[in-house]
């Protein structure tokens, strides 16, 4: 694996580089060419929490995983399983909806099973319908605060499209247009 770590308001020393690199060699068990996968790795402090964000670009998907601690090591272990966990659920839900041909997600054949039961599959248990009424972006936050959500689709005024607002982990918003 190629592994870009670097640090945000954090020094990179070579223990904790090696203490990411040998958490991140269990993952390479997952992929057929474990030498052309690239990771990214970003470690930041915010007040007293250590956060690590992994990103692993691969083909058509993006597996990434966040955790936050108070101890780096701590948040490094917790990262790694979330991750973990994540691959295997992505390759048992290829496997069903692609008749076992994950070669496109370049994830190896021979993917271990065990715990497969504990990983809950997760299917649409609710659907709405919504009235997307024209509105501008001060509107669909204050609609999206009304309803308690993290996010709200909306039909911008302004932009003449479709747009989603949500809130972030900072506490601002983000609006995602469509063209």
């Amino acid at each position: 694996m190629k592994i870009n770590i670097r640090g945000q308001k954090l020094e990179i020393t070579d223990p904790i580089k090696k203490h990411i690199e040998n958490k991140l060699t269990r993952l390479e068990k997952y992929f057929n060419k474990p030498e052309e996968v690239n990771v990214h790795v970003l470690a930041k402090v915010k007040g007293i929490n250590q956060t690590i964000e992994v990103t692993i670009p691969i083909n058509k998907v993006t597996l990434r995983a966040e955790e936050s601690h108070s101890d780096l090591y701590a948040a490094v272990d917790l990262v790694i399983d979330k991750l973990d966990a994540q691959i295997r659920r992505n390759k048992d839900k290829l496997k069903k909806r692609r008749s076992g041909d994950s070669n496109e997600f370049n994830f190896a054949d021979n993917l271990p099973d065990e715990d497969l039961e504990k990983d809950i599959e997760k299917g649409i248990v609710k659907r709405k319908i919504i009235e997307l009424k024209p509105m501008d972006e001060e509107e669909a936050i204050l609609q999206m605060e009304m309803l308690n959500h993290d996010f709200f689709l909306f039909k911008n005024i302004d932009k003449e499209c479709f747009s989603v607002i949500y809130r972030r982990k900072d506490g601002n918003y983000g609006v995602i247009d469509t063209e």
